[in-house]
């Protein structure tokens, strides 16, 4: 890669689970590279959430200074380095700067500076079942699943970063009947099936005619006109990206606040797999990857199995191999997407070495999946 510096990331999210803030986690080989390359990324920066900058292993220094920092980003500062002579003159500059830090690995009983206000504390949860009285809103890290993000909650955590809700077994359960409509939908629009028929099932469902022209007019599909109907939707856009729509409709159509991280992951998997996917493919082929993309969840989101979600709705093979078997065209792309979600960047190195992408073009692909799933679910 022409590039040294790499993000991955994590999600943050309240008791409830829904998404409060971004976390990036640069990795990269000093603060100054870090620096260079956050300033180079700052067309596409997430702006809807609250972004926590971790700097991975590097000790935080007042190079960073040099970044423009956005209103909405926090800096992350390990406890171990609180002593070291550079974090503190980098603390004593954020502090007049404005912006605001968070304390990440903290330990009951650590000594912190009396001067700083700590807005999160990130919390290792393996090995403290409590927030220990940590200064700020805590936030556990480093859990497994789903139940015990919900035991650390009850033990008085503020909320958690992570990919813990990925591991949230639930019963297998037929889709519901809004599902269902959306999957009669999408079946009709992908066979080129007559605007008629296609409005006659919307008209069964307000709430799902309503959901999909919002999401058409929506800020990130970047139309320059507002589509009033249906009718109108498919002359100016085409059954391929109404495809596309109707696929995000699916993927949105859960009513449990509990979902949200997973619709907001979702969403960007796909997103992300369509701006690589660019390099590579033709605009239905980005169109197939964001599909990919955004349906790899769609057996948690449904609490059905991947094979009878499909089952109901005949995809193009490529799809399918990569959703079921991991196999095929689509299925490096797929795993980079994936490799973009983690605190370390091992994963995300090989797939990137793979695919003989330069960590400049999946930073840019990462941050507008980013800053277009959060939009999106707003």
């Amino acid at each position: 890669m022409s590039q040294t510096v790499l993000f991955t990331r994590e999600p943050v999210v309240n008791k409830k689970r829904s998404i409060t803030a971004n976390r990036l986690i640069a990795h990269g080989p000093n603060v100054p590279s870090v620096t260079e390359t956050l300033n180079a990324a700052s067309k596409h920066w997430p702006e809807q959430h609250p972004v926590l900058l971790s700097l991975g292993k590097l000790i935080p220094t007042p190079d960073l200074m040099d970044w423009q920092i956005p209103p909405n980003a926090l800096v992350e500062i390990p406890a171990q380095t609180l002593g070291h002579p550079e974090t503190q003159a980098l603390l004593s500059l954020l502090r007049h700067a404005g912006v605001e830090v968070c304390l990440t690995w903290y330990r009951q009983g650590m000594a912190l500076p009396t001067d700083t206000n700590w807005r999160f504390t990130l919390i290792d949860g393996r090995k403290n079942p409590t927030p220990n009285g940590a200064p700020g809103l805590s936030l556990v890290w480093g859990l497994p699943d789903a139940a015990t993000f919900k035991q650390a909650t009850a033990n008085g955590y503020d909320g958690g970063s992570g990919w813990f809700f990925l591991n949230d077994p639930s019963p297998a359960k037929e889709l519901t009947a809004n599902h269902a409509q959306i999957i009669r939908l999408l079946n009709l629009v992908r066979n080129n099936g007559k605007i008629r028929e296609i409005e006659n099932v919307l008209k069964q469902d307000v709430a799902l005619a309503y959901n999909l022209l919002r999401y058409i007019n929506s800020p990130g599909f970047g139309l320059k006109v507002e589509i009033q109907s249906f009718r109108h939707a498919v002359s100016i856009l085409g059954y391929d990206k109404l495809n596309k729509w109707l696929s995000l409709l699916l993927v949105t159509a859960s009513r449990d606040p509990g979902t949200s991280a997973m619709m907001q992951t979702a969403i960007a998997r796909g997103r992300f797999m369509e701006q690589i996917g660019a390099f590579f493919l033709d605009n239905a082929g980005c169109g197939n990857l964001f599909i990919t993309g955004a349906f790899s969840m769609l057996n948690s989101l449904l609490g059905t199995p991947m094979q009878a979600v499909l089952d109901e709705m005949p995809l193009p093979k490529p799809i399918v191999d990569a959703l079921l078997y991991d196999q095929g065209d689509y299925a490096q792309f797929l795993r980079l997407a994936r490799a973009c979600e983690s605190f370390y960047p091992n994963a995300l190195i090989q797939a990137a070495n793979d695919l003989q992408l330069t960590s400049g073009q999946i930073n840019q692909a990462h941050l507008v999946a980013l800053d277009f799933a959060d939009k999106l679910q707003v």
